[in-house]
């Protein structure tokens, strides 16, 4: 069975091997947008998105180092987004990319930010999902208790239990299909038959010791670095990260933002809902 995607492997800061999914070709003529995930997701969060939209873009999925297919950073103080933003910068030049269409969930959207500020012209669109300049401490809170916690299961259902564990409240909608896909998505197995979470718990540290490696200082400037192309900000209602009034800020400010505010889910929208296929369809085929 032929694969959805051609794997990449490239250098990134330090030296350090780091993968990517390729979904699509190498056509002169076909955009290619950018996709980078949370803290402690991987490449596979937007396999479904990639699928949807590979027949008309050419998708890159990332896995972030340390996590997925990427390998582990035996200096932890490099998991921070400011590395990670090197090496994103590393896997345009090995694909020889210029100019792309960003999605970013959480610390991608960060990420996203941050490397339009660095490099003016990496983007031509940007879609930031679930994350804003004002993050909001009791879902940052949330997320740093269970980051590099128990990482060891002996099936799927101790597995899809623990991502419960997580928030149980942010896909109340879920069936237990659905929970298992997802832990599918961002588990492993282990040498010994096991099952763990497919990242390395030490990406943790540096956001517990310093609030600069959760997110950096002063994010409405780095949002600002966004003004001169077009933006979608993508909430899930239910989120504990981004508040509906940063959300509306970020859509007021920007003289070029779109809101889409996705309901019953919390933080982050997985972008294949029907909203958020709708919201990210419309923004893509938009001229301005």
């Amino acid at each position: 069975m032929t694969k959805a995607y051609d794997d990449v492997f490239y250098v990134g800061e330090g030296g350090l091997k780091l993968y990517a999914r390729d979904y699509g070709d190498d056509r002169g003529d076909r955009p290619v947008v950018l996709c980078m995930h949370g803290l402690t997701r991987n490449s596979a969060d937007f396999h479904n998105l990639a699928l949807i939209l590979s027949d008309r873009y050419r998708v890159i999925s990332v896995d972030q180092r340390g996590r997925g297919w990427s390998d582990y950073d035996t200096d932890i103080s490099r998991y921070r987004p400011d590395i990670y933003c090197a090496d994103m910068f590393a896997l345009l030049e090995h694909l020889k990319l210029s100019t792309v269409i960003a999605i970013g969930t959480s610390m991608g959207g960060i990420m996203a930010m941050m490397m339009a500020a660095t490099q003016p012209g990496v983007f031509s669109k940007v879609i930031i999902n679930d994350i804003g300049p004002d993050i909001d401490p009791k879902g940052l809170d949330r997320i740093k208790g269970y980051v590099g916690g128990p990482n060891k299961f002996d099936d799927w259902d101790a597995a899809v239990a623990a991502i419960k564990a997580q928030g149980p409240d942010i896909f109340p909608d879920y069936t237990e299909a659905d929970w298992l896909a997802f832990a599918k998505r961002i588990c492993e197995t282990t040498p010994d038959g096991k099952l763990r979470f497919a990242y390395d718990p030490a990406i943790s540290k540096p956001i517990k010791t310093d609030g600069a490696n959760a997110a950096p200082p002063d994010m409405w400037s780095l949002y600002s670095a966004l003004y001169d192309m077009p933006v979608l900000v993508i909430r899930g209602a239910l989120s504990d990260i981004l508040s509906k009034e940063t959300a509306q800020k970020m859509a007021e400010d920007h003289p070029n933002c779109r809101y889409s505010e996705i309901p019953n889910i919390g933080h982050a929208p997985m972008l294949t809902e029907p909203e958020s296929l709708l919201a990210i369809e419309r923004f893509l085929k938009a001229d301005t």
